[in-house]
């Protein structure tokens, strides 16, 4: 079943001499249960792609839809709500709330839609990702690796119709760097969920199981692996 279709999708900043074409007319096609890697040298377009897919970011032209709604066109609030709902997205910054429990951190996206935890899958997900014993931790009493596990389980615990990576283990060591690829092939495997993973890491690249290549804002190759 097809979860993301993108038509002509164009991104441009600025005009005149200042104008810079970040995506130039792209179109993806992605199913659901799909683990893709997005790879690109810097300035391809990777960023951009994902900030649009993610409501972030509206492009210039073309057409985004997830799960048929087209969301290319959602005002602010309404993008926002989407996110809340639809949306995962992990970045290589965890950006958890210092000040809140690794419990609540994780919790906080379904208390701000005044959503019902559902126990047995958040206890799913924080065994599934190693930190069940961590719940009552700070962020600031975990390792990097940790904190972003805890980042991916927050992105998980609304069952999001896409999870966006963002370099997720652009901050980390090699061997944490292959835990949290080990976690996103699990949550892939186990929970059904569709990722597209942005990196400019080969390595981590070939862990998925379709590789898209940007080129100056354009797809120059779409390979599928398995």
């Amino acid at each position: 079943m097809e979860i993301l279709k993108c038509e002509g999708v164009s991104k441009v900043y600025g005009k005149g001499e200042n104008r810079v074409v970040a995506l130039n007319r792209v179109d993806l096609s992605v199913e659901k249960g799909e683990f893709i890697a997005i790879v690109g040298a810097s300035g391809s377009g990777k960023s951009t792609l994902l900030h649009i897919l993610g409501s972030v970011d509206s492009p210039t032209e073309g057409k985004v839809c997830v799960e048929g709604e087209d969301i290319s066109r959602l005002n602010r609030t309404q993008a926002a709500i989407f996110r809340r709902r639809k949306v995962g997205i992990v970045y290589q910054f965890y950006n958890l709330i210092p000040t809140l429990t690794v419990r609540k951190n994780i919790l906080m996206p379904l208390l701000l839609d005044k959503r019902k935890v559902n126990q047995a899958y958040f206890e799913q997900i924080v065994t599934s990702l190693g930190i069940d014993k961590k719940l009552e931790a700070m962020p600031g009493q975990l390792s990097g690796g940790q904190q972003q596990r805890v980042a991916i389980a927050r992105s998980l615990i609304y069952r999001p119709a896409l999870l966006l990576a963002d370099e997720p283990t652009g901050n980390l060591d090699q061997r944490n760097s292959g835990e949290i690829m080990d976690m996103l092939k699990l949550s892939n495997r186990n929970l059904k969920q569709t990722i597209l993973l942005i990196t400019h890491d080969e390595k981590i690249a070939l862990g998925a199981d379709r590789i898209v290549t940007l080129e100056d804002g354009r797809i120059v190759s779409d390979e599928r692996r398995r």
